[in-house]
């Protein structure tokens, strides 16, 4: 579902992506984990358009989408869940919800929608009305995670969406992302720090170091790895 060959991203004279190349397909769930720094979050910022390449391809769906507006790329399905979730913070729970929603027309699927991320996430349904900025950050990655859903996507990105939560909250938000994609057929691209939990629930994962693809493979392969575990999983 998602192709990138050979991206390059620099940010004034810093490259941050050399070559970096990874596909995805449709209905599975891809990690890409490696440390702070590495390129992550610049990789998910040039696939929603936020930054443009300097070179390389991403496709989507079949179309070239490098050159293509964020809101455009937002439209065909493609949603990002930026690290720091980025919820509005002055609206309640249910207008942030409702701004996922902007570009949708149909009311009854936006009010089924809304009704099954109450579901997923009671803890949004019982702070309904209240604004989002008094919420814990477990209960705001809920939200971000939330009004990305309400956006139709077909393609959710997740940045670190155990960044800065509590343990207990942690868990349950990654047992939403596997219902999610069970659920809702949604392909995931997770990038994650917590390398681990993103190998357990991830089908295939690659490793990211310096802005260039160091290690690739299914997933209980990544992590048996000697080079991953010494690094990233505290063996």
């Amino acid at each position: 579902m998602l192709e990138i060959e050979n991206l390059h991203v620099s940010y004034g004279a810093i490259k941050a992506l050399h070559g970096v190349s990874l596909k995805v397909p449709q209905g599975g769930i891809v990690t890409l984990i490696g440390a702070n720094g590495a390129g992550k979050s610049t990789t998910l910022r040039a696939l929603s358009g936020l930054v443009k390449p300097a070179s390389g391809s991403i496709r989507y769906d079949g179309r070239e989408i490098s050159k293509l507006p964020p809101e455009r790329i937002v439209a065909g399905g493609l949603c990002h869940v930026p690290e720091g979730r980025m919820v509005f913070a002055n609206l309640t729970v249910h207008e942030n919800l409702k701004m996922g929603a902007y570009l949708q027309r149909d009311r009854k699927w936006i009010a089924e929608q809304t009704e099954y991320v109450f579901g997923l996430f009671p803890r949004l349904k019982e702070r309904e009305n209240q604004s989002a900025g008094t919420l814990s950050g477990g209960e705001q990655q809920m939200l971000a995670i939330g009004r990305a859903l309400l956006s139709r996507p077909k393609f959710l990105m997740l940045d670190e969406p155990s960044l800065g939560i509590a343990p207990l909250l942690v868990k349950t938000i990654f047992e939403r992302i596997v219902e999610i994609n069970r659920e809702q057929g949604l392909t995931i691209l997770l990038v994650e720090q917590n390398a681990n939990l993103a190998l357990d629930i991830s089908s295939y994962a690659y490793v990211l170091e310096t802005g260039k693809i160091l290690i690739e493979g299914p997933s209980a392969l990544v992590k048996a790895d000697p080079q991953v575990q010494a690094a990233y999983l505290g063996a």
